[in-house]
């Protein structure tokens, strides 16, 4: 069966990554962007400073959107396609994290396409390529300044749907640690576990490829190693660098071997409860996820739990243990929660979000499927904690 490996056509990473984009801004040709961002970023803490500034001095016409919420919604999609046609901007650049890459996305597709973001649920569903976007990544954790991936909110149906396109992938991902600094440790912890769950899901997934193995190995690898040391430190350099590769990888393994139940599970979760972080949501789920799963692809443990540092020899009972136990340990030294329940999820919503998980795309790559029942038992055993 042939296999496909999708990535930005280019991607910029390092120091001064963020100025070489400007450059290819001009070579590109293009007139007026649309800035994707939130409030936060553009209004209180003035972050987008240094790109409106590198714009300005090459002359780059743009305008601001940053209505961005932490869940993009199908209305902030709409809202920001009728503002880039009411200004003529010929380009987007989204700065962020997954919010706002993920709504620029959203707005590319629409401006491209037309109608609705809805009507791009799915998979493979644009007509056209969306509208060129340089994704200029502000964390360390989604992936998504250089995946096909777009995760919207439907307020109508209180989920979450997915756009899944190699279409929509941006133009040009931007990776520069120098942005990432001032990352507050909250935030280190939540992007920092989401992209540890892209990586284990993309390693167990069942179209993971020999291309998309060792990505996913070496960003297990590197968040190991670096994430808590950001977490305490948030000015520490290296630290700061191992996670942007590794967020990156960890995006290229999951834009190709797709992700699980955790994100099918998280998606739910995140599309009632606006105020709870994808990432924290991820790592809550997954020692109860990967428990399960470990029962379809014990040898996939053995890689896992070796490359985190452990000697388990080909034990797949010891690797297991190893990194579910890690899993834990991880979440209890980063302040996140064990439980469902104490992220303040209602039990009561549990059949309901079941039922969506199930017609999450990210399903189709899970290594152990689920009935209805089943996949409301583990919503169950992550609410309980057992």
């Amino acid at each position: 069966m042939a296999e496909y490996f999708f990535m930005p056509p280019m991607n910029i990473a390092g120091k001064g990554a963020l100025k070489s984009a400007g450059d290819e801004m001009v070579t590109e040709g293009y007139n007026k962007a649309l800035i994707v961002t939130d409030e936060v970023l553009h209004r209180k803490v003035g972050a987008t400073k240094v790109l409106t500034n590198l714009l300005t001095q090459l002359s780059l016409e743009y305008t601001v959107y940053d209505r961005v919420t932490p869940n993009p919604t199908v209305a902030e999609v709409q809202e920001g396609a009728e503002l880039l046609k009411a200004e003529n901007c010929d380009f987007i650049i989204s700065f962020g994290g997954g919010s706002p890459h993920d709504c620029a996305k959203g707005i590319g597709i629409v401006a491209n396409n037309g109608g609705s973001i809805r009507d791009y649920a799915g998979v493979n569903k644009l007509k056209t390529k969306m509208l060129p976007m340089f994704a200029v990544n502000t964390t360390s954790g989604t992936g998504s300044e250089m995946t096909r991936f777009a995760i919207i909110t439907d307020e109508e149906r209180q989920s979450k749907f997915p756009v899944v396109d190699w279409r929509c992938t941006p133009s040009v991902s931007v990776d520069d640690p120098e942005l990432m600094v001032g990352m507050p440790p909250g935030l280190t912890a939540a992007t920092g576990m989401d992209a540890l769950s892209h990586a284990i899901e993309a390693y167990v997934s069942t179209a993971a490829t020999p291309l998309t193995n060792p990505g996913a190995l070496q960003a297990i690898q590197l968040i190991g190693k670096s994430l808590l040391t950001a977490y305490k430190d948030g000015k520490n350099e290296q630290a700061r660098a191992d996670l942007t590769y590794a967020e990156f990888l960890a995006g290229m393994a999951f834009n190709n071997a797709s992700l699980g139940y955790v994100h099918a599970m998280s998606h739910q979760i995140g599309g009632v409860y606006h105020n709870l972080a994808h990432g924290v949501i991820n790592a809550v789920l997954m020692p109860y996820v990967e428990a399960y799963n470990a029962e379809a692809v014990p040898d996939r443990f053995i890689a896992i739990a070796q490359v985190m540092g452990a000697e388990v020899g080909q034990s797949t009972t010891q690797a297991i243990n190893y990194v579910l136990t890690k899993l834990r340990r991880f979440n209890q030294e980063l302040g996140i929660p064990s439980t469902l329940a104490e992220l303040g999820v209602e039990e009561s919503a549990i059949p309901l979000m079941a039922t969506n998980a199930l017609q999450d795309p990210c399903c189709l790559t899970n290594p152990r499927q689920v009935s209805q029942s089943e996949m409301e038992r583990l919503f169950q055993q992550a609410w309980h904690g057992g």
